[in-house]
């Protein structure tokens, strides 16, 4: 196999398995002890197709991969190119395009009459403000191929439409995604694929802060429980609906009055420890899955699994500014690690590996010095993390806020 970006944990279980995995990633955006588990590393950016499918090539002549994997945001579409170029199964460029692009996932939705939602891609604030005039209500203006819950705007008049274009457009954008504002809990299904067959697994829901980026999860969740049906029915469909076929998907809803509707999808395994969560809570193990299930040596489950227990994890949000002291209660209920100043600055969920066999784990990533910024986005959560099984998911949560209450990031 070859894996391409992202947090390549799943690998750590590859030689196991017999499996030899070449890693193509960026240096000093991994956590270097994953070399152990590795064949080779080979440095490329991840999001440029040509450079990765030359990096690639001359090793696949050499010796054929039979898959070439990514579980990143960003190299999504670079993964496609090379899976089509070299003539793989897998996710195909048009397929990861079709879920980068929300124009482009909202547009296959229309065309096969799923989860309507009143949608127009603009390209000014002019637009924006006669969307927002047309649908009489708020509306939520966001990147066409945004991730990490950058540049999300609620817009409630014309006001804000002309405030959250100057933004975007001073953060280079060109174009907005404009949706009608979906009222209602956010919840997401993580489902594996395999030759065409889709296994919704587990059903999460999210605590969101004013900017909509999701700073806690727990599993299974309680919110959906009445739309379980629905929602593993539609998940179904809309990975039909966007030529979906093999591997991890996380796809996110909103639970409306008028039913769920499809906020996103992509074809990866979920952030925020997502498959982490999944495995304590269900069992099956996602990670695993992207390794064993499409080279044969292990079967895709042929029915949803039901929870055995709860998961949660809660990111570290202390307010931003220059942290003066950074302080752990003996007492706290959980195994801290801390990392040392500059240790994995950048690695997204650090040391997660450390945590998959304890009950109740935590990271400590900050230090006197370091910088808090604004929880504007997703990147911002990288204080540190609580993660905990639990009897069901509010007890997971319980869990996680008692080491929470423990930690003590004192920022100026």
């Amino acid at each position: 196999m070859a894996w391409v970006g992202g947090r390549p944990a799943p690998i750590a279980g590859a030689k196991e398995l017999d499996i030899d995995v070449v890693l193509v990633h960026e240096e000093g955006m991994y956590e270097p002890s994953i070399a152990a588990h590795c064949e080779r590393i080979v440095h490329a950016p991840i999001s440029d197709g040509p450079a990765v499918l030359a990096a690639l090539a001359p090793l696949h002549e050499q010796r054929p991969f039979d898959r070439v994997l990514t579980t990143s945001e960003p190299a999504g579409v670079c993964v496609g190119h090379v899976v089509d170029a070299l003539g793989l199964p897998g996710v195909g460029e048009r397929t990861a395009r079709t879920l980068k692009d929300k124009a482009l996932t909202r547009a296959a939705l229309d065309r096969h009459g799923l989860s309507p939602v009143r949608h127009r891609v603009v390209r000014g604030a002019d637009e924006a403000a006669a969307f927002h005039r047309e649908l009489a209500g708020p509306i939520v203006m966001k990147p066409v191929d945004g991730a990490a819950s950058r540049h999300i705007h609620l817009v409630r008049d014309v006001d804000a439409a002309a405030r959250a274009w100057r933004e975007m457009t001073d953060s280079g954008l060109s174009a907005a995604l404009a949706e009608e504002y979906l009222e209602g809990p956010v919840v997401s299904v993580e489902s594996f694929s395999h030759h065409g067959r889709h296994l919704p697994i587990g059903c999460s829901e999210y605590q969101v802060n004013s900017k909509h980026v999701e700073w806690a999860v727990s599993t299974p969740s309680r919110v959906a429980a009445a739309h379980l049906d629905e929602l593993r029915d539609l998940t179904v469909r809309l990975l039909d609906a966007v030529g979906l076929t093999e591997g991890p998907s996380h796809s996110e809803f909103v639970l409306t009055p008028a039913g769920p509707r499809v906020l996103e999808s992509h074809a990866r395994l979920g952030g925020h420890a997502l498959p982490e969560l999944v495995r304590r809570a269900y069992g099956p193990d996602l990670a695993r899955m992207m390794l064993t299930v499409p080279l044969g040596i292990e079967e895709l489950p042929a029915d949803p699994p039901a929870p055995r227990g709860g998961a949660a994890i809660r990111f570290f949000v202390p307010p931003p500014g220059v942290v003066r002291e950074v302080t752990v209660d003996g007492d706290v209920p959980a195994v801290v690690k801390r990392l040392a100043p500059g240790e994995l600055e950048g690695v997204y969920l650090p040391l997660l590996a450390e945590l998959t066999a304890l009950e109740t784990g935590a990271v400590l990533a900050r230090n006197p010095g370091d910088v808090v910024p604004a929880l504007d986005t997703l990147a911002a959560c990288s204080s540190g993390y609580a993660l905990s099984s639990g009897l069901d998911a509010a007890d997971a949560e319980a869990r996680c806020l008692a080491v929470e209450q423990g930690i003590h990031i004192r920022v100026d």
